[in-house]
């Protein structure tokens, strides 16, 4: 990410997120977007529940650029939350870049995906594709042969989740009833059962215990770990 930069700087996005609890990576992450595009404004988090807060105090970033090995993240959990959060596009940065890790991560609603370390040029390309409306993918990238394992096909499924859908769906794995759902909610019964009934047609399952297991395959139910903010 250190090669020369003679062409013009497109805008690609007007805000942006970059989300890495390394802070010297976060920080080339940050001088990389800004050497490649006029984005406007750049923030940082070094971890999901840092993430979580700040798009919910202020939902405007239009790119997220997260690497997937977070301190309170199991799997692809973050990345799902996220994909359910935020408005903007997505982009995984990982050094974790296997066929089964980019499809994973692809379907669980990542709009590109770069290997860390890659030439300020293949952002560059990543970003313009982005922003057009496209997907970015490696270069060498192979989409595997069997897509359809279980935990890619649970990924897929959860991706598909609405914001609403994905929060009721955790407190279904909290073990919470839909009197109970609908009070921290602030939604009629009725409404949490008609969005039950939507997150089992999704999730093609017949009972919640189903949904639940779901959810568990990809840590979609574990706690965030560190999200809750300072006394």
């Amino acid at each position: 990410m250190s090669s020369a930069d003679p062409q013009p700087k497109p805008l690609f996005f007007r805000s942006a997120l970059v989300v890495d609890d390394h802070p010297l990576f976060c920080d080339a992450l940050v001088m990389t977007l800004r050497a490649i595009s006029r984005i406007e404004t750049i923030t940082t988090a070094a971890s999901l529940g840092d993430a979580l807060r700040r798009l919910e105090a202020s939902p405007t970033a239009d790119l997220i650029v997260l690497d997937l090995n977070l301190p309170d993240v199991d799997g692809f959990d973050g990345l799902l939350r996220l994909r359910h959060a935020a408005r903007g596009k997505i982009l995984v940065v990982s050094s974790m870049a296997d066929t089964h890790t980019i499809d994973a991560a692809m379907r669980a609603g990542a709009a590109g995906f770069v290997p860390k370390h890659s030439p300020r040029d293949v952002f560059r390309r990543a970003l313009e594709m982005l922003a057009t409306g496209g997907t970015f993918l490696p270069a060498d990238h192979v989409v595997s042969d069997t897509p359809d394992d279980s935990e890619q096909d649970a990924l897929s499924k959860l991706a598909s989740l609405t914001a609403q859908q994905a929060r009721i769906l955790d407190l279904i794995c909290e073990g919470k009833l839909n009197k109970q759902i609908a009070f921290e909610v602030s939604i009629a019964e009725t409404t949490v059962k008609a969005h039950v009934t939507a997150i089992m047609r999704k999730l093609g399952v017949h009972s919640r215990t189903q949904a639940v297991l779901i959810a568990k395959q990809v840590g979609f139910d574990s706690p965030l770990r560190g999200t809750a903010p300072p006394a």
